[in-house]
């Protein structure tokens, strides 16, 4: 039997793994659940609040959309915008209807990226009524005709294992625009097309990183939609002056990410599409929607300005009253904010709101003002709807494909739709170190941790307990990461210490927790009231009690928030979906630990006597990767010691954006020009950036390799 023989100096840096640890379903969350809702409910206000508040006017307005429409196209990945590419559209066919024409088409929105739809075209006399003051030629239909794009949502059809697209399932509504004079083009979504990409990256499929490259499956489904305008515009029988977009559901998200970045949208009908992040994140909506609705909210903002950006374009929201995904009262706080704005600008009967009775559903009742709004803007009539939207093909009869593309990338666009930072070549010199190291902090600040709060508040740090025991004095001190967030610090030494030599902070991920429980147990039981406590590790005490006895050392631990005495709901649904509330607030759940380690060793300089300490930060696994940018960050950490630590933020932590920066091995780079960094690592090969940097600019021990301890066969 093997079992890891603990040396002293290793007890100080990493805790062995307890087999027998507390089963982490049965921890008491409670306080954990509390403090997470608060600190949810806090971020919310703060963004609801800062939300269009600094707009006063037109000219207000007008000076900052230009860089709204930017900050909204790096969130979905779009900025700098992809080249436009040949579409190379291909009509694979046409199915005819009385009165218009249905063609059967694909085009590439960049090269292997497939889009594929279904174009209605009226046909000759049909549908057309001319507006005020113009004539209609007899027998035919005007030169070019207004357009509809469609976008999808979440209505797959599938027969017998093959995806038709859900463009067939919403075909009633490229049917209602040609039998009444409107070009429409309904496009399949990546998810529900024929062929079958992915939407439910992070939930599903535990593609974390996606957060990490910036990648969001709502970013390919707008910049699809503005290849598609590209489309329509090619086509002769189309106003390209007069296109318009609409789409329920998930089709209601990507008609807001469309008429936001692309003015070529001249109105817009948004169905169940959009509503605020109280809804989403504090009433808990984000559950019930999948990764496609969301850009990744670098900038945090609150929704309604992804709304501001179609002003002063008319803009029609369409909800019902009980819809359980858009609820009312956040839609209706979304319209109101933007009406404002509207009203500014001296437009405000070109924005409304249609309320219809029922859930989340694709009623008459809702196409109705939507075809009305069209009528309106696009033609210049106002009409009876006197046709109803109804299917009139099968399913088969408007599929695009016999046989899908080899050469597709669809099913995995995910690697590539966002441009990794490419691998840096080490600086030459001081002076381009200097360089390249200030544009990284700068991208950093700008890109990655925005979601940090100002730094500089008050810790509020307050002794909770102060007791020895064995020998060995442990106290523990709350603090204040931010406003919501408390966590406790836990201070070890040797009883009757005078001065420290070295403080060893420790952040502890749930292992690390249980561990600490395990170790600190046989002395201090009484001190973790409340908590679930795994089996007493009395080996494991007995050595840091050595260790504390034979040095001047104090071991410090932290749990940042979501470990330990802050854990929430441990179910896996809770636990994922609470992940994905951090990234619509602007941040991640790890972004946020790495600044309660930034905290704890604020905290720690803030207990009497350890001021001007030496300290050492070390980290174990994801811990490790997020203690290195709490060094990056956090000024006098004397050296930086890491174990098990991931190489990359692909299989690393999940930080909004970063791998657009760098990766692991060159924030290493930044901490090791700051602090000396040791790190344990069987592989050498994913450090040599970091290497060739200390060896180029002569940072002499600055920067460490060493081979992890092997384990030893019990004697």
């Amino acid at each position: 039997m093997l079992v890891r023989q603990i040396s002293t100096w290793v007890v100080c840096c990493a805790f062995s793994f307890v087999a027998n640890a507390a089963d982490p379903q049965k921890l008491d969350t409670s306080r954990g659940d509390r403090m997470i809702a608060e600190y949810f409910r806090l971020e919310t206000a703060k963004l609801r609040d800062a939300c269009l508040a600094d707009i006063h006017s037109a000219d207000d307005w007008n000076a900052k959309k230009g860089e709204y429409r930017r900050q909204l196209l790096d969130m979905l990945g779009l900025d700098p915008l992809p080249e436009r590419t040949e579409l190379q559209p291909v009509v694979t066919g046409k199915t005819e209807h009385d009165e218009f024409v249905v063609e059967r088409l694909h085009f590439q929105s960049r090269p292997g990226l497939y889009v594929t739809g279904d174009l209605y075209v009226p046909k000759s006399g049909v549908g057309f009524q001319p507006a005020k003051n113009q004539e209609r030629q007899a027998g035919s239909l005007p030169h070019k005709l207004p357009a509809i794009l469609y976008v999808c949502g979440h209505g797959g059809v599938k027969k017998d294992g093959v995806s038709l697209g859900n463009k067939t399932h919403y075909q009633h509504h490229g049917g209602w625009f040609a039998r009444n004079g409107y070009v429409c083009l309904i496009i399949d979504t990546l998810q529900l097309g024929e062929i079958e990409g992915i939407h439910h990256g992070t939930y599903r499929y535990d593609r974390w990183w996606w957060l990490s490259r910036g990648y969001t499956p709502a970013g390919v489904e707008a910049w699809n939609c503005v290849r598609a305008l590209d489309y329509l515009q090619s086509r002769p029988e189309v106003d390209g002056d007069k296109l318009g977009v609409t789409g329920r559901s998930g089709g209601g998200a990507y008609s807001w990410w469309i008429a936001a970045i692309d003015e070529r949208i001249k109105a817009a009908v948004p169905t169940a599409g959009i509503t605020d992040l109280q809804n989403h994140v504090v009433d808990g909506v984000v559950e019930g929607h999948c990764d496609c609705m969301f850009c990744l909210n670098t900038y945090r903002w609150d929704y309604p300005l992804v709304a501001a950006l179609v002003a002063p374009r008319p803009l029609l929201i369409s909800n019902t009253d009980r819809d359980g995904i858009f609820p009312l009262d956040g839609v209706y706080r979304t319209y109101s904010k933007v009406r404002r704005l509207y009203e500014l600008l001296g437009k405000p009967n070109d924005i409304a709101l249609q309320i219809t009775a029922g859930g989340h559903a694709d009623t008459q009742e809702l196409h109705i003002h939507a075809f009305r709004w069209f009528d309106k803007h696009l033609k210049g009539i106002d009409r009876p709807i006197d046709k109803p939207a109804v299917k009139f093909f099968q399913p088969e009869q408007l599929k695009v494909f016999d046989k899908l593309p080899a050469d597709e990338l669809n099913t995995k666009i995910d690697e590539t739709f966002v441009a990794a930072a490419p691998t840096p070549v080490p600086p030459a010199d001081q002076g381009a170190w200097e360089k390249q190291r200030d544009g990284w902090l700068q991208q950093l600040g700008d890109k990655v941790f925005r979601g940090w709060p100002v730094s500089g508040s008050p810790l509020d740090l307050k002794e909770a307990f102060n007791v020895e025991a064995d020998g060995v004095r442990l106290r523990a001190f709350d603090f204040v990461s931010q406003q919501g967030i408390t966590l406790r610090l836990y201070v070890a030494q040797r009883a009757k210490l005078d001065k420290a030599d070295l403080v060893v902070v420790s952040p502890l991920d749930a292992a690390g927790w249980t561990e600490f429980l395990a170790t600190y147990r046989p002395a201090f039981e009484a001190q973790f009231h409340g908590e679930s406590l795994p089996q007493a590790d009395v080996a494991q005490w007995q050595s840091v009690k050595k260790l504390l006895e034979s040095s001047p050392r104090v071991l410090a631990y932290v749990a940042p928030r979501g470990v330990g005495p802050t854990a929430w709901d441990q179910s896996p649904k809770k636990q994922v979906q609470h992940r994905r509330r951090f990234y619509l607030l602007g941040q991640t759940l790890e972004e946020m630990q790495a600044w309660d380690i930034r905290r704890a060793i604020q905290a720690t300089r803030a207990v009497n006597g350890f001021a001007d300490t030496p300290l050492r930060l070390q980290g174990l696994r994801q811990m490790a990767a997020l203690s290195v940018y709490a060094a990056i960050f956090e000024p006098n950490i004397n050296s930086l010691y890491l174990h098990e630590m991931p190489e990359s933020h692909r299989d690393g932590p999940a930080l909004l954006n970063v791998l657009r920066v760098f990766d692991l091995p060159q924030a290493v780079t930044l901490a090791a020009e700051r602090s000396q960094v040791v790190i344990y690592s069987p592989e050498n090969d994913a450090w040599q950036f970091p290497q060739a940097v200390a060896e180029r600019l002569q940072w002499e021990k600055r920067f460490q390799l060493h081979t992890p301890p092997q384990p030893k066969a019990a004697e």
